[in-house]
Order: C-alpha cells, then structure tokens, then sequence
C-alpha cells in the first residue's frame, strides 16, 4: 500500500511515500514507528516450541534408520516374519507420517500464534515496569519523610544570577550525567599493551602455571592458555597491583564429535548464554577464591560482607591451577555428556530393548550395558546372565597406568614433567613456599566388563581381553558407538571362538573333531561360525550384535527338505538357553545310531523308549559324554531300566532304578539309583566259560576271533553295531542285578566301597534264618564289605571283624523284601540278666539276633532303603553297650574295684555296680554316632521299698552323661566309674544336709555346679558352702564366695559391682574361725583322717567328708542364724 489516510484532530505534520520504502509516518515534528518497526521491538518467545525443520529431519532419519535395520535383519527371518514385521513397520511409519502431516498444516497460522506470545511478553513486561515503577516511588517517598532541606547553596544561587549558567557542578553529577572522553585508538593500544606487560610479567615471575596448560599465548589484552583435547581458555588480569587477580574472559573446548554430525549442533564448542554465565561466574570465583574484599563496596542493608579468606604461613595462591581444574572438569564433564546423548540417541534408534544406558548422581559415570535379556519365566531353571556385559566410562583420578585410559589424558606426569613442574615452584615461589592448590589429574576411564558365562559359554579371560590403548575415549572423534561396537565385535567373535572349541575339542563334541568341520568366519563388520554337519550340509551360526541373540540359518538344501521351521524353533529355544547349540548340531547324527538300537529291541521283543519323563538334573548323573538314550524296561522289575547311552565313541550301559515324583502335574520319573554295566568283562566272562567247556583245539582260533568281535573298539566305525545276543545277554544280567541294586544304593550313598565274593567263602544264612533258602542264592555272589569303611566313625568298630556280609533275602519270590548284615564280634561277652534267657541264641529285638557260641550279631532290616541306616544305628547302640560290658568287667580285676560289677547286659541296656548298694543303668540314645547321648539311671538295687531306691547321683546325671560324650569311650567310662566312687560321699553328705535342713525348715539348697563340684546355698541366698572334688580322691570344703584362682577372684572384686548385694556371694563371718573350732570338736575322732586347713577352708579325704561336711554345715548354720538376729536389733 504506497498511501496512507490518517485521522486525527488539527496536524503539523506531514505523510510522505515512496514506492518500494517504508512510509515515514512524522506528527508534530516527531517521527512515528511503523508497524513492522514496532514488532521487531516485541520480545520473542520460544518457550515450548521447536523448529518445524528440525521436526521433519529427525522423523525422516528415523525412517531411515529403522529401514536400515530392516535391511540389515529381515534376510536372517522367514518368510513370514518378513511380511509381518514390514506390514507392522508400515502401519507404524504411516501413523507417524500422517501426525507430521497435521503438524505441518497447523505450522501455517504458527506466525500469529507467536505474534501473539510476542504481544502477550510485551504487556507482561509493561505490567512489570508499572509495578516496579510504583514501588520505587512509593519507596521514594517513605525516603523522603524523614529528610531534611540541605543548606541553601549561596555560591551556585550568584553563579546563575550573574552568568544565567552553573559553574560549580557536584563531582557526582559529573560522574553519573557526564560521559567521558573516549579512549583514542594509540590510548587503547597502549593500555592493552601495558595490560599484556602485567600479565607476561606474572606468569613468568609470580602465577604458577599448570604444565598441562603450560602452551599459551598473550594477544589483544588476553593470556589464551591451551591445555590440549581438553579447552582454550582467556583471561585477563584486573590490574598490575599485587592483590588485583585474574578474572574469566571466554573458552573454547578442544573436542571434535564422531558419528552422527546431526548432534553438533546440540553441543557446540563455545559456550554461549547461560551455560557461558555459569562457567564464567565459577571461574571468576576460583580465580578470586583468596583475594581481598574491595574497601569501597557498599552492600545492600542487612548483608555482611564475609571475611577475606587468608592464606595459611608459607603458602602462596595459585589461582590458574584451580580455574584449570575447574575447566578440566567442565571439559571431560561436557565430553561425557556428548556420550551419554549418543548413546540414547542409539536407544531411540532401536537399541532399546537391548541397551541400558545410566548416568550416576555426580555426572562422572556413564554405564552401557548392552545385551540386555527379558526376565525368564519363573519355571525357568536356566540360569543365563540378564546382560552381556557393561561398558563404563568414568572419570578418575590418575593413579596408576594399569588400565586402557584416553591419549589426551595421560594417567600422571612424566618425570620430566615432575622435574619442570618443581623447578617452576621452586623459582617462583620459593624454596619454603608452597603452592595453596595442586593440579587434579583426571583422565578418562574406559573398563569393559563382560559377562563371562554370557550365553551360557565360559569365556576364557584373554579372549575378552583387549589390547591396551584400543578402548579410549578420542576427543577428537567423540563416538560411543565406536566403542559400542568394538566391544560388540570382540564379545561376539569371543564367544564363537568358545563355541568353535567346544565343537571341535570338548569330549562330548568328538564327532566335530576333523579341522574343516567348524570354522570361524570373520571380517571387520561381521563374524560367524560355519558347521559342516555332513555331506554338502552347513549351517551358519552367528550373534546378533545388537540384540546378542544366536541366530542359526542354512546354506544348503536343508530348507527344502521341510526343515526350514526346526531352523526357526531351535534358534528361539537356544536363545533361552544357549549351551544347547552342540546339542542341536548333533541331533541329526544322534538320530540315525538311536534308530538301529531301537529295531534291535523290538525285534527282541523288548520295551523301549527313546524317551522317559525324567528331570534333565537326573539325566546328567549319565555323565557329560551322553548325547542320547534308549531305556529297556525290565518286564519283571517295572521300576528299572536297561539304558543304552549313546556318546561320540560308543554305547554306555547302565541300569537304572526309577521312581514317580509326587507333587508334579506331569507324571516325572525321577532316577534312584543307577549302575553301569561293563559289557566287555561280562563278554569275557562268558567266553571264558565257553573256552573252558570247548575242546582245546578250538581255544585258540576262539580267543583271537574273541578279541575282535565280542566289543568292537571305542570310535572304529563298529562301535555302534549292536548284535542281538550281546543285547539278551545285558537284559537277563540286569534282571539278576536289581535285587542288590537297593543295597549298594545305600552303600554308595554313603561312600562305603563294598566287592562282592563267591558264595560259598561268604558262608550260609545266620541261625535264625536258615529257613529262608532258594535254589538260586548259591548262583549269586554275596556282598562283603570292610568294616573299616561300613563302621567308620561309629563307637566299638573295633569290637568288629574285618569282614561284615550283608545278605537281601526274598528277592527271588513276592515277598516284602528284607536285608540282613551279619557282623562278627572279636570278643565275646555272655549276656547276663533276666532277658538274656538260657539259650545260646537271643533276640533282644526285633531287628538283632545275637549267636553267643559264633558271637554273630545279625541286623534284620525290613525296609531295604534304610537297610544301611538301619544297621549303623542299631551297630551304634550295639557297639557301646558291648563296650561298656567289656570294660566294666575288666574294671574288678585292672582297677582293684571289688565292688564294681556287671548287674544286667542284653546288647542294648547295661547295668553295673559302682559302689554297694549303688548302681547305674547305661543306655544308648538313637543317634548314630559319638555325639549321639547317653541315658543315666541310677539306682539301689538292694534296699527293698521304693523311697530309699534314690540315688543321690540322679542330681548328677546330666554332668555325668557328659562324659561319657568326650573322647575315647573305654577312657571316658573308666572317669565315670571313678568320678562316681569319689563323689559318692559328697553327694551322700549333701542328701543328709538336704534331708536335716527340711526336717529343721531351713531354707537351705544343695545342687551340683559340675561333676566335681557342689554347692550348699544358705536361705539368705548370699553365703554358700562349696565341695570340690580334687587329685587323689581329696575334699576342698571352701567359702564360696571365695575362688580357686587368685587373679581370677581379683578382677572379680575390682570390676564386679552387686546390685542390692544379690549378684556376689558374701564371705561367710569368721570362716576360718568356725573351721578351726570344727576341726577341733573332730579332732579326737580318728576316722576324719588327714586334714590341712587353708585360708579360705580346708582339705580332707574324701572318707571324711561325711563328719567334716556335716559339722562344718552346722557351725556356719548357727553363725549366720547370730549375724541376722545381730542386724535385726541393730536396726530396730
């Protein structure tokens, strides 16, 4: 529109147009804005919106990118994925096209819309001018209340009259309303000449300069340092004064970024904005971190000024060693940063799923853990790693140089670069002096940890070993996912190295053994193994190295031949457990040898299964080499198996023994027992018998054809040629094999070796049993085994002889069948007592049957899978008992005891007398072994009514069970048997007491502290009276307050503090003084012995207990009775 029409009221001015130029609107003598002059004054606001440009370029690499993938992983998938995964990518894509489309259309009206925003800034602002205009009048105002009118200023008042003008102006006014004279160009030059002088000055006399940043030039007023890969940094100096510091002026940071040059632009070198503040804010407050505080500085009312912080004595400020630091943080700082945004751009490039990416707290950490798995259902017992490994990159202090660490920042100075560094202290700053900070060697930390159990291979060490500087971060090429990717590489050619070795040399992979069978493909983008089944038959084995998934594809005709959707199975079901992969390559080789063994049964006539319901954990006890089975029932034992294990070299047999586990919805065979078979010496055994019975012409072609055909060779191409009649021969062995099956079960669970005999050197059936005969017992060998390795650990093994026979019986008829085990004695010891009866044979159980004339003991078992159990624990009790009886038999005669004799013995109680009238009956508890416990039952056995049967040492029977528990049993048992004689009148004297104090109603306790000490409480509960029992069947009657053990009673004393006197017991009053005067009242009495007074009471023979103990009780009974009734007067 060239013209313009105004309305107003009466104008001066005029409306002038141009064609092509902007009408200059003019009213009154005053130029008016135009419109467009007006909106570009308009503040503009961004917030909340993005550039449609920037919007389209990154939808469309995102389409690009996903169509790359695409590419690069739809050949290794069917046909059928294909179509689905481009049909849903399509679907995806369309729906992201159409929202950019509506984007784009709503994008035309974005310029009112941000003319709009604009206006509306604009009026916030003049709101916010209104407001800040109201407060400072009003504050204008509360200032002025209380001011008062200066001084009329006469001289100004005539400069005005006289000359009309002012000549005297306030300097303030000058200072504020004045401008000065500006600098000429030689001024400027100058200046920053004399400014460049100061700052060469000190930093060649003064600053210390850290050598990382040692490179620096001084142009335009500025020292530009340059720490290399790291950042550019200027500064200037405040002043040529001493205290004037240096203050940030800008930087740049040394680094270039890799990969994707889109993300460039997100980071740039120099920092502009906020991001510039905030470093130069930092910078200048470390570079001003010691300097004086400006005298002339007024702060705002209410705010201190903090104190100038000062140097300690002898150190100097070294501000350009911490502005270095802090720019040497920013800078690695700012280069992780880059990272981390690569590395989730790559997730949002497809890595999702399959990279996790973390930062820690501090910003110094960046973890990648790639290969990431989903959780595995939880009936899963497959345990695979939930990643591949992780790749860190942190930053650390240098220390060592043992880890791969960036060029650009080496772990620590050289020496000559420690020299140069002290010779510039120590010239600058003195011999004595110090520098108030030192530089932080940080550097770049590049650790890759791989899993190395991922996929389920043991990965040897040095193959995830890199060599040393080949993971770095390169500032000049920031690119995470160059690292990324040399990980990746080297994890997965890793692996496929583990997998071609265990092909190639593990046992269980012999078949793969020839050196063209497997073969590692690699190149720099891709690797693969590549397996020679058979024929013209390969497969491609390769890991995804953005998934880490196994991927398992043809290059033959195997994909016509219908088994292109096994390729497909196998590969999702090894991704869940990799360590399958030699399992599936020998499948097709496995099938073929399983095929022939199978048509050998059937023609037999034999029950087969190529498979049975049985736990993989069970399958394993076949032994690593195992790749196949086929399982033969046994028709007349349903629970047991003949198995054929196929392995690379030849058939294993083994006979198993099943049993359905409970608890499970699918019916699961679980495996017992298992036995293997060696077909050659049973081979040869029949030969040999065959040999025997032919004439003698015939033995020597017959031997030589032997060697040859009975068993051909491990791995000759006969090995898995099975004959018929080697297969009847193993079903009618195993048939004769089960019923000791369940015995050596139970040996072997136990790790007990057994060998079995001929059965006529392992003799008939015990007494007892003889009625129990089958025809056939005589054709089966007998099962012998050590009594050393069946016995071992248990009491009495040597009561046993060396050989122990253990015989099943009703294996050959319908019966439950029983186990017996038949152990002979070395030495005899006829039972004694009512239940040992007048025949020679006895059976004080159930399950033992005793020959006394062949000193057999026979262990019946019922339950055959406890027949071992069963035997140890009933030889437990057996053997102790037998033992004790022995012992204590020989007691009379070694130890001169005349009273100590044999009452009752039944091989499972034994009683004997230890003293007249005193008894104790010995049993064994159920356990199995020395720790297992005694029962004690003492007793009277003479006295006739029930009440005087009481035996004193009952008080006594845990500690003298105890005994019995601690070494050798024959020692402990002599120590019993002592113990029991030598403390039986203390325990007689202790009754007495204890039957005279409640006769009297004296609250007075005696108890039993150990097995050779007691103890007489007094009802005051603060003074006791203690019998122990030393060498030589001696008496200590002491105080009880008082300890055997000097040092042991003095730090009782010190650190001992009673609480209301209840916690230490008292000394008992004139202690000594009491046993004087019993000692005396005794002394005409010759039966007290021998007696020797100490301090704290006295020593007696144990003879003499009963009258000294007695007297003595009673003295220290009235003496306490006179010390209470004292105390009770003198408080009242």
């Amino acid at each position: 529109m060239d013209t313009y029409s105004q309305v107003a009221g009466p104008s001066n001015g005029n409306l002038t147009s141009k064609s092509g130029i902007a009408p200059e609107i003019v009213m009154n003598g005053v130029h008016e804005p135009t419109l467009e002059e007006l909106e570009r004054e308009l503040p503009y606001v961004g917030d909340g919106q993005i550039h449609l440009g920037e919007l389209v370029s990154r939808t469309v690499q995102t389409i690009y990118a996903e169509l790359t993938e695409l590419a690069e992983t739809m050949p290794n998938m069917s046909d059928a994925n294909r179509k689905r995964t481009l049909a849903e990518w399509v679907v995806k894509t369309k729906k992201q096209v159409v929202k950019l489309y509506a984007v784009v259309r709503w994008a035309r009206d974005a310029g009112v819309v941000q003319k709009a925003m604009n206006v509306t800034a604009f009026l916030m602002d003049q709101n916010a001018q209104f407001e800040e205009a109201i407060n400072r009048l009003k504050s204008a105002k509360d200032g002025l209340d209380p001011a008062r009118m200066r001084n009329h200023d006469l001289l100004t008042s005539l400069d005005v009259l006289t000359t009309g003008s002012y000549r005297r102006l306030p300097t303030i006014i000058k200072q504020w309303i004045v401008p000065p004279d500006p600098l000429t160009d030689e001024e400027v030059a100058n200046t920053l000449a004399e400014v460049e002088h100061a700052m060469r000055y000190r930093l060649r006399m003064i600053d210390v300069i850290p050598l990382e940043m040692s490179k620096y030039r001084i142009s335009d007023g500025r020292s530009f340092f340059t720490a290399p890969h790291l950042f550019e940094a200027s500064l200037c100096v405040r002043g040529a004064k001493k205290d004037d510091g240096w203050f940030f002026v800008d930087v740049e940071f040394l680094f270039t970024i890799g990969g994707d040059v889109t993300s460039m632009q997100d980071f740039p070198r120099k920092p502009v904005g906020p991001v510039k503040r905030h470093i130069a804010d930092e910078a200048d407050a470390r570079l001003a971190f010691y300097l004086p505080v400006p005298e002339n500085l007024n702060p705002p009312p209410g705010v201190e000024i903090p104190s100038p912080r000062k140097l300690p004595e002898g150190v100097i400020d070294a501000p350009l060693v911490r502005v270095f630091n802090f720019l040497q943080m920013m800078s690695m700082s700012y280069q992780l940063e880059i990272l981390w945004f690569q590395a989730e751009r790559l997730r949002s490039l497809g890595w999702a799923d399959y990279l996790k990416v973390e930062m820690t707290n501090h910003r110094r950490t960046l973890t990648l853990s790639y290969w990431i798995r989903k959780p595995p259902p939880s009936n899963q017992r497959v345990n695979i790693p939930r990643l591949g490994g992780t790749l860190t990159i942190s930053i650390v202090k240098s220390e060592t140089s043992s880890s791969p660490v960036s060029k650009a920042h080496p772990p620590h100075r050289s020496a000559k670069a420690q020299v140069l560094a002290e010779l510039q202290e120590r010239s600058k700053l003195g011999e004595r002096k110090r520098p108030s900070d030192t530089v932080e060697h940080l550097r770049f930390e590049v650790k890759w940890e791989p899993q190395r159990v991922a996929l389920g291979m043991s990965i040897p060490f040095e193959a995830v070993t890199l060599p040393e500087g080949e993971l770095r971060v390169d500032p000049d090429n920031l690119d995470v996912e160059s690292l990324l990717r040399k990980v990746l590489f080297r994890h997965s050619v890793a692996i496929l190295s583990t997998y071609q070795q265990q092909l190639q040399h593990a046992t269980h992979t012999i078949a793969f053994a020839y050196p063209t069978a497997v073969k590692l493909i690699s190149d720099d983008v891709s690797t693969h193994l590549r397996v020679h089944l058979c024929a013209d038959e390969v497969v491609v084995v390769s890991i995804d190295m953005r998934t880490g998934r196994l991927g398992i594809r043809d290059t033959g005709d195997l994909a016509a031949s219908g088994r292109a959707p096994r390729f497909q199975t196998i590969t999702e079901y090894l991704n869940i457990n990799p360590p399958l992969l030699a399992d599936f390559l020998l499948r097709l080789r496995l099938n073929t040898i399983t095929d022939l063994a199978e048509q050998k049964a059937e023609y037999l006539g034999l029950q087969c299964y190529r498979q049975r319901n049985i736990p993989q954990e069970d399958l394993q006890r076949f032994g690593p080499t195992a790749k196949g089975y086929l399982f033969i029932q046994l028709s007349m034992f349903s629970a047991n198996y003949l198995v054929l294990v196929i392995t690379d070299l030849e058939f294993r047999y083994a006979l198993i023994e099943v049993k359905r586990q409970e608890g499970k919805v699918i019916d699961t065979l679980g495996i017992e027992d298992l036995g293997w078979i060696d077909v050659r010496r049973m081979r040869s055994g029949r030969t040999q018998m065959e040999l025997n019975q032919a004439p003698l012409s015939r033995k020597r072609k017959a031997e030589d054809a032997n060697d040859e055909e009975i068993i051909p060779e491990p791995g000759s191409p006969a090995s898995f040629k099975l004959e018929s009649q080697v297969l009847r021969e193993l079903y009618a062995y195993c048939c004769a094999r089960v019923a000791y099956t369940k015995v050596e079960h139970q040996l072997k669970s136990h790790s007990i070796p057994s060998s079995y005999v001929k059965p006529a050197a392992a003799g008939g059936l015990p007494p007892g049993l003889g009625r129990l005969q089958s025809s056939l017992i005589n054709a089966i060998p007998a099962l012998c085994v050590k009594s050393s390795d069946l016995l071992a650990g248990a009491e009495g093994v040597e009561a046993a002889m060396p050989n122990i026979r253990i015989i099943p019986l009703h294996w050959w008829a319908d019966q439950r069948m029983e186990v017996v085990t038949c152990v002979k004695l070395k030495y005899v010891q006829q039972p004694l007592g009512k239940r040992a009866g007048n025949s020679s044979v006895i059976r004080p159980s159930k399950r033992i049957i005793y020959d006394a004339n062949e000193a057999v003991v026979s262990f019946l078992s019922e339950d055959v899978d406890k027949c071992v159990n069963e035997f140890l624990e009933e030889w437990a009790k057996v053997s102790k008992m037998v033992v004790i009886a022995r012992e204590v038999a020989q007691m009379a005669s070694e130890k001169n005891w005349g009273d100590v004799r044999l009452l009752s013995f039944d091989l499972q109680t034994v009683e004997f007398a230890y003293a007249p009238d005193y008894s104790v009956s010995i049993t064994c508890g159920n356990h199995l072994f020395l720790d297992g416990p005694y029962e004690l039952y003492f007793s009277r056995p003479r006295v006739g009514n029930e009440q005087s049967r009481y035996n004193p040492h009952t008080e006594v029977e845990p500690f003298m069970r105890n005994i019995l528990r601690h070494g050798s049993l024959g020692p402990s048992l002599h120590r019993l048997v002592s113990l029991l004689r030598e403390t039986l009148p203390i325990v007689l004297v202790l009754q007495e007491i204890q039957d005279k104090a409640e006769q009297s109603n004296d609250n007075v306790d005696t108890f039993a502290k150990s097995a050779e000490w007691f103890r007489v409480l007094y009802g005051d509960f603060k003074h006791a009276l203690d019998f122990r029992l030393m060498k030589g069947s001696r008496v200590l009657v002491l105080d009880a307050s008082h300890s055997l053990f000097p040092a042991a009673e003095d730090a009782k004393s010190k650190d001992s503090k009673p609480i209301n006197g209840l916690l230490v017991l008292h000394p008992i009053p004139d202690f000594s003084q009491l046993v004087s005067e019993t000692l005396k009242d005794l002394a005409s009495q010759k039966t007290i012995g021998t007696v020797h007074p100490v301090d704290t009471g006295l020593i007696c023979d144990g003879s003499a207990v009963t009258l000294i103990g007695k007297a003595l009780y009673e003295r220290v009974l009235q003496k306490l009775k006179q010390v209470l009734v004292g105390e009770s007067s003198s408080s009242s």
